[in-house]
């Protein structure tokens, strides 16, 4: 660490006066750095696609941040030094959320979600967790959420065992499910990946978001993220819905939303995910 240390020193232009491993880097290892002026978090990870992974999450950031809608980390560096991948970003000074930081969460939240283009997708592939997200566009939403999302996660399960080819649904039921139930929906730049450890609460009361796997999709993919493990407070989903209002078939596009997650999850992390899956399929596919 003290050579990569020392590299990055250089290409800031700052002494690091000291480096402590952190929390919050899940699949990566973190670290605070400590100049004499700045504090910066740092990521390391020396799997062979995480360079790609760390540029495709500093492309979200920077798109994120281009709508002046919503906070995020300024990133330094993303680079690469004797067989270590790392992203070098601002550190958040973060505190414990009470209800009117969820609420300006929830209204910036929308806000982003206004900022729009003509195709569902985005300029580069990124990654979901450690797992590949293909970003092809699509002008038609059901065709992305199926080719780009579900199907490959569904291949991937049943290449892992962690399904059976029985349990597969056929894409023509597939996509008649989706169409009944999504409806007509306008391309909305999202997070892609938002649970409670992917956003902070600045001292201020500020909310950053942080480890995108941004593209554009229909908005609730990141609302049905959100209430899929819990840690948003109801005010968030008061002020976000008071901008962008709930949909006729809410409570079914969520879960349809969640199974593209819970799919990740059983790919990531296994069989423990499997009845959640499991439920949701024959629910809408059976």
């Amino acid at each position: 660490m003290e050579k990569l240390i020392s590299s990055i020193s250089t290409q800031i232009g700052e002494k690091i006066l000291s480096f402590q491993s952190v929390s919050g880097g899940d699949i990566s290892s973190a670290y605070l750095l400590k100049t004499e002026n700045h504090k910066f978090f740092l990521k390391v990870n020396s799997k062979p696609f995480a360079l790609q992974m760390f540029q495709g999450e500093q492309k979200g950031l920077q798109t994120i941040e281009a709508t002046q809608t919503i906070a995020v980390p300024y990133v330094h560096l993303v680079d690469s030094f004797e067989n270590k991948s790392f992203l070098l970003m601002d550190f958040v000074e973060s505190k414990r959320p009470d209800s009117s930081d969820f609420q300006r969460l929830g209204t910036q939240l929308a806000e982003l979600h206004q900022c729009s283009q003509s195709n569902f997708g985005f300029s580069d592939d990124n990654f979901i967790g450690s797992l590949p997200q293909s970003n092809t566009t699509h002008k038609n939403w059901v065709e992305f959420y199926w080719k780009e999302r579900i199907l490959p996660q569904l291949e991937m399960a049943l290449d892992n065992q962690l399904l059976r080819k029985d349990e597969i649904p056929e894409e023509e039921k597939t996509l008649a499910v989706f169409n009944r139930f999504f409806g007509k929906v306008t391309p909305s730049l999202v997070h892609g990946d938002l649970w409670g450890g992917n956003y902070l609460i600045f001292t201020d009361g500020t909310p950053y978001l942080i480890d995108p796997a941004a593209y554009y999709g229909h908005s609730l993919v990141d609302i049905a993220m959100s209430k899929l493990f819990g840690s948003f407070g109801q005010s968030f989903y008061d002020a976000y819905h008071e901008i962008n209002p709930k949909s006729e078939n809410y409570s079914q596009q969520i879960e349809l939303y969640q199974l593209y997650y819970l799919l990740v999850h059983l790919n990531l992390f296994g069989s423990g995910y499997y009845s959640s899956v499991s439920s949701v399929l024959r629910k809408y596919f059976t």
